[in-house]
């Protein structure tokens, strides 16, 4: 697969197969992250793969769920969100916050090295680290797609980086910024409609 064929694939998918990624393939798609660019060129990136149901269930008690529709859906009302595909975005997603997670055929929890405040950054370039990790990520998904295999991220909310972090044993000067969970789409994997954007509606030749 090429890399346009593999992110034509690459699709985020909530509802995985009972069905384990073999290490191999992790170390593959993993290693196709690591050739991301990198802002200080050390690649100081690391993962930890939760594949133990118990570790997942321990780190995963911080996630909040809301299954309600109504609930989902004044959220987004209060939020604003008038689109339609993207309504439908949020209502398939949100309820699955935990499932998606805990039933990914592998679990990965990457790690970046960072000094400093993220939230309270000086510049834009202090964010360089973040930036390159999310570059790294992508490599990771879209290597997966190459492998047949699909995955979403999740941003952590409130105090649950601090609690993977406790959990996980990660030592002081590295960041979350992430889940990333991976595996084999099930049968009746929801397929949200994706926002279709020409990229010659969004060139701006020279000046805006």
């Amino acid at each position: 697969m090429n890399i346009y064929e593999a992110i034509r694939a690459r699709r985020t998918i909530r509802d995985f197969e009972d069905r384990p990624v073999g290490m191999d393939v992790i170390t593959k798609i993993i290693g196709a992250g690591l050739k991301a660019p990198t802002n200080d060129h050390m690649r100081r990136w690391e993962f930890v793969i939760v594949n133990d149901r118990n570790t997942r269930a321990e780190i995963l008690k911080a996630i909040a769920e809301m299954t309600s529709t109504a609930d989902i859906r004044s959220w987004l009302d209060s939020w604003g969100a008038a689109d339609e595909d993207q309504r439908a975005m949020y209502v398939d997603a949100v309820p699955k916050q935990y499932a998606m997670l805990y039933r990914a055929g592998c679990l990965v929890i990457p790690f970046f090295r960072h000094e400093g405040s993220l939230l309270l950054p000086d510049s834009l370039s202090s964010l360089n680290g973040f930036a390159s990790m999310w570059c790294c990520i992508e490599n990771i998904l879209l290597a997966a797609a190459a492998e047949g295999i699909f995955g979403v991220t999740r941003i952590p909310m409130g105090n649950e980086a601090q609690h993977i972090q406790n959990v996980l044993g990660c030592p002081d000067g590295y960041v979350m910024p992430c889940y990333i969970a991976l595996g084999y789409p099930s049968k009746n994997a929801a397929m949200v409609k994706q926002k279709e954007v020409q990229a010659g509606d969004r060139l701006h030749m020279d000046r805006w």
